[in-house]
């Protein structure tokens, strides 16, 4: 029992002595940032980091970061710097800034931070080892916080910006009242065959279509899985209430739908486009009237 008691008692005084060191080294840290601060600035700009940023701004980041450096190494907590690493983030990825580089910057201040750290502490060896024994778990634990706050954002622009190329890839066009086109170009795979099905759905039901065009002239190659899905959004559109024409099919993509057993006398398929828009309109019961000597042509319901 006295043992246990013992064991305790030296576990709280360790905890006790390490936080006077973080203390003790905090305050020093604080003392010298004037100094320190521009010192790391001046070793981000030799090393060709945040090359987007001019020296102003890098100056003004340098700060900030400083700042909750030093917040996180004396309270322990690391909130406040996830937070502000998110907006950091937020700040500079659209400005062409990569990880490497913000990665870079928080290992160039844990550096700075070391070595006045050790030109305070030479003197005392003993006292040197302890110092940096409690700095450096810290000091990586930051960096690793700020790096994958910048990584983690990061990804989400990445896939923000594929959501929105995929959007702009597969454009559900309204061409006439009930009526829509949705022109496919590029390789198909099956995230984007199922984000096509859900603008198109979505489409279908907003403008009370009756009728869609889907041309898949631009498509080069079409695997079974995607071409399946193709059979189950003609479907589907089916059940809203629309007809479906494929227009564009070439023999590759007509031999793996039969290959896949697809009854293509079942899919509603024209050769082109325009043929394809004609076929709508006739479906929906437009015509064509000539009128006038100039044989003007126009469309009537």
């Amino acid at each position: 029992m006295e043992k246990v008691q013992a064991m305790r008692r030296t576990s709280i005084e360790s905890v006790q002595a390490t936080s006077e060191l973080f203390r003790e080294l905090v305050e020093h840290l604080r003392q010298s940032r004037t100094q320190l601060r521009e010192e790391w600035a001046q070793r981000i700009t030799e090393a060709q980091l945040l090359t987007a940023m001019s020296k102003e701004e890098i100056f003004a980041e340098a700060t900030s970061v400083y700042d909750n450096y030093m917040e996180a190494l004396k309270t322990g907590t690391f909130e406040a710097l996830q937070a502000y690493a998110r907006n950091l983030s937020e700040r500079i990825i659209p400005r062409g800034v990569e990880t490497r580089e913000v990665i870079g910057i928080v290992l160039l201040l844990r550096d700075v931070l070391a070595r006045s750290l050790f030109a305070k502490y030479q003197a005392d060896f003993a006292l040197l080892n302890r110092i940096l024994d409690a700095y450096e778990p810290a000091a990586n634990r930051i960096a690793i916080t700020v790096a994958v706050g910048f990584v983690q954002e990061r990804e989400r622009v990445i896939r923000e910006q594929q959501e929105a190329i995929r959007v702009l890839s597969t454009p559900v066009l309204q061409v006439r009242e009930r009526l829509l086109i949705l022109p496919i170009i590029g390789v198909m795979d099956p995230q984007r065959a199922r984000q096509l099905t859900e603008q198109l759905l979505r489409g279908i039901r907003t403008n009370r279509a009756k009728v869609v065009v889907i041309d898949i002239t631009g498509v080069p190659v079409m695997d079974a899985s995607v071409a399946n899905h193709l059979v189950q959004t003609v479907e589907a559109a089916r059940l809203l209430g629309a007809i479906v024409i494929i227009t564009g099919l070439s023999p590759e993509i007509a031999q793996t739908l039969v290959m896949m057993g697809v009854d293509l006398g079942k899919m509603n398929t024209v050769g082109d486009l325009q043929g394809g828009i004609e076929e709508a309109e006739r479906l929906l019961g437009y015509k064509v009237a000539i009128t006038g000597e100039a044989s003007d042509h126009s469309l009537r319901g």
